[in-house]
């Protein structure tokens, strides 16, 4: 039995992996992101779609397989009634499965079981350090107009800050020497956070730590405090410069928020990161514009800038899916690894000057020291005006 996660950007890979391993396995399972919210195209590869979690389900999916029993008491699968794949039986979706309420009592992942001194060595190569990543609490309780969380379902669960510090001393003992907090928000609870902050200091750990957080759950006291335990970076999906853009998104964050808490963080000694989508469903030529303008003056050691993705299952999605016209692809697009699936008001290579743009206003204000305003008051008139004048 062999269980393969999917999401978008990941979809050719998996149906590739699925083919290679068909004859190879008794059971092809998937999970993820995509299968979640679009099951029932994955069983032209796949016997089984779980939906949602999945330590519980494969654990039942094991169980039947030894057994040989039904699959339909298992909550939180798809799958066709007839065994003889890939013949076309009648679908079957069984009962949705619970959230797992006490995630503390969810075995830590198996790490010991992967090439762990492949992962380090190539990662040393590339970083000059060795990363792996580390969940300490599932889902957001927030809505985000583009983003998907369909897995976790907008649920919000914690671990406790000893059981996610023991899961760090387990990592590390393996020889990594930073830990990448997977959360989708690390920093929702404030006191939380400095339980493990606390508790990694209390057990006299020393190791960069990095993490995600919203512009509003953080402040520089709690930025001080993650600093002293460690952390060395964060990330913000700001998303954009336009208070009337990020209510669109049902951001629910200002830009007088984000700047704040960017500025706390750059304070207490964080690097900073953030995130923005630019022409996004709704944005205008003056609103993609106030966005980059925004993001390249925050004091950031990173920025992202992508252009936007309607994906299965978001409130995006629904509202603009008769405009969707191929799937996500990368190799389809002239330039590279973003690619424009929608009919959008900006054309594709309007987006990625955008992009372009941003990422040089940005490297011209880092590099360019005492020069840096002067370049860049050359810089921006004329590329705007370029911009504006695209279709």
């Amino acid at each position: 039995m062999i269980g393969i996660y999917c999401m978008v950007s990941m979809l050719d890979e998996c149906l590739w992996f699925a083919e290679q391993l068909r004859l190879h396995c008794r059971l092809l399972v998937t999970g993820g992101p995509l299968p979640t919210c679009d099951p029932e195209p994955f069983l032209e590869a796949f016997d089984v779609v779980v939906r949602g979690e999945g330590e519980q389900t494969m654990q039942e999916l094991l169980r039947a397989q030894e057994e040989a029993s039904e699959l339909e008491s298992i909550a939180g699968i798809v799958y066709r009634t007839d065994a003889d794949w890939p013949a076309k039986g009648k679908l079957i979706y069984t009962p949705d499965r619970e959230f797992a309420k006490e995630l503390d009592r969810i075995p830590f992942p198996a790490r010991a079981l992967l090439p762990n001194e492949s992962y380090i060595r190539y990662a040393k190569k590339k970083y000059g350090y060795s990363i792996t990543t580390l969940m300490s609490t599932r889902g957001c309780p927030f809505r985000c107009e583009f983003c998907s969380n369909v897995v976790f379902g907008g649920s919000y669960r914690e671990r406790s800050p000893q059981n996610v510090v023991d899961e760090i001393e387990a990592a590390l003992g393996l020889g990594y020497d930073r830990i990448s907090f997977a959360d989708d928000v690390f920093t929702m609870k404030k006191g939380r956070v400095i339980g493990i902050c606390q508790e990694i200091r209390r057990r006299g750990l020393h190791f960069n730590w990095e993490c995600l957080g919203r512009v509003d759950a953080l402040d520089y006291a709690l930025a001080r405090e993650m600093k002293e335990a460690g952390c060395t970076r964060i990330y913000f999906g700001i998303e954009s410069g336009s208070n009337q853009i990020l209510e669109l998104m049902n951001k629910k964050i200002t830009t007088d928020e984000a700047l704040r808490a960017v500025n706390d963080a750059h304070r207490a000694g964080l690097q900073v990161g953030a995130f923005f989508i630019l022409c996004y469903p709704g944005d205008t030529d003056d609103t993609v514009l106030q966005t980059i303008h925004f993001a390249t003056a925050l004091p950031l050691d990173y920025l992202g800038l992508s252009m936007p993705y309607p994906l299965p299952g978001t409130d995006l999605y629904k509202r603009i899916k008769d405009r969707i016209t191929r799937d996500w692809h990368p190799d389809d697009s002239p330039f590279g690894s973003h690619v424009l699936i929608f009919n959008a008001d900006f054309s594709e290579a309007k987006m990625w000057f955008g992009i372009m743009k941003g990422h040089a206003q940005f490297a011209i204000k880092r590099k360019m020291g005492k020069l840096a305003p002067l370049l860049l008051n050359l810089f921006e008139k004329p590329t705007d005006a370029i911009f504006r004048l695209m279709r």
